[in-house]
């Protein structure tokens, strides 16, 4: 009897696959489109902002605002790349999302 106990108190599933509950899909990729939306609109915003920085700073002769400018648009273009590269990787590495 303790051994038999014992087996299944260790017996561990093999693999535990997450899925959502009936009808919660359909408001998950709701949600989630509305989080990708947005960061595009983040990344525009960024892009507007450091144009005009970059404008700004060459109209009032200020070189720091131009810099300040020219940074701001390279950051958010290293953060498409990585907004673009990042999430098939890590989708690779865990596979199918099962443990």
């Amino acid at each position: 009897m303790k051994s038999i106990l014992l087996n299944q108190a260790l017996s561990i599933p093999t693999k535990v696959c997450p899925k959502a509950p009936p009808g919660a899909q359909t408001y998950a990729d709701q949600l989630m489109g509305y989080v990708l939306w947005g960061v595009v609109a983040l990344f525009v915003l960024g892009v507007v902002i450091g144009i005009g920085a970059l404008v700004a700073g060459r109209i009032f002769s200020m070189p720091h605002a131009s810099k300040a400018g020219i940074v701001s648009i390279v950051v958010v273009f290293l953060a498409v790349l990585g907004y673009l590269i990042l999430p098939p990787m890590v989708e690779t590495m865990t596979g199918s999302g099962c443990v």
